[in-house]
Order: structure tokens, then C-alpha cells, then sequence
């Protein structure tokens, strides 16, 4: 019995937060939701997970930021987890941004849930 892939969402929106637990939990994965990016770090600090999915646009501390403070942590296991970006304005920065902050890929909202799964897939397919 293989442990579940656990997966931080960081989402302001309940109702996303809501769809992206429901369908991610008919996957098996173990979901975490918390409301912005300075609970992320908070969590990280006690906890391990397998994929972080950041919303962009969070109160106290945004998606861009809580990537960057990831990437600069200095366990250097979470600091490399897979983090994926969602974003309801993807206009405002270019996919070249993203990959600077350090995410490992960008899902636009409204969410396309075939493509959520595929990337969590993906990327937590060790």
C-alpha cells in the first residue's frame, strides 16, 4: 500500500479550494487547504507534502512571494517541491515569470480539472 501523495493548496476562494480537494481526493491524494501563502510557510514548517498548488492573488502574502520564499528555504527537500501555479489574471505576468519565481508549471483559472490532475500527476510522479 503505497503512501498518498499529499497536496498543499493555497487558494483564497473556497470554491475552488472545495472542487480542487474534491477531485484530487477521487485521485487518492491527501489534500491540505489553507487561505494564503504565509500559512504555507507556516505548515511547511512542521509538515512534508508532495506538490504545492499556489493561487496567485491570496491576502497577507501572494502566490509570487510564498513561491520565492519556498524556493529559499533552506531544507533543501521542501525547497525543492514541485509547485504549481493557479491564476485567474495569468495577463499579468508572463510564463517566463512564473518559471523565475519558481514554479514548475501555471494552471489558468477557470480551472480545467483534466488538466489539474494531469499536472499533479505529473509532477508528483516520482
Amino acid at each position: 500500500m503505497s503512501v498518498s501523495k499529499r497536496v498543499l493548496i493555497a487558494e483564497d476562494s473556497s470554491v475552488i479550494q472545495n472542487l480542487a480537494r474534491k477531485i484530487l481526493e477521487f485521485q487518492n491524494y491527501d489534500i491540505t487547504a489553507v487561505k494564503n501563502g504565509e500559512q504555507v510557510l507556516q505548515i511547511l514548517e512542521k509538515e512534508d507534502f508532495s506538490i504545492l498548488l499556489l493561487d496567485i492573488n491570496m491576502p497577507l502574502m501572494d502566490g509570487m512571494e510564498c513561491v520565492r520564499r519556498v524556493r529559499a528555504l533552506p531544507d533543501s527537500e521542501k525547497a525543492s517541491v514541485p509547485i504549481v501555479a493557479i491564476t485567474g489574471n495569468a495577463k499579468n505576468y508572463t510564463e517566463e515569470e512564473f518559471k523565475t519565481a519558481g514554479f514548475n508549471d501555471v494552471l489558468v483559472k477557470p480551472l480545467n480539472f483534466d488538466r489539474l490532475v494531469e499536472v499533479v500527476n505529473q509532477l508528483t510522479d516520482k
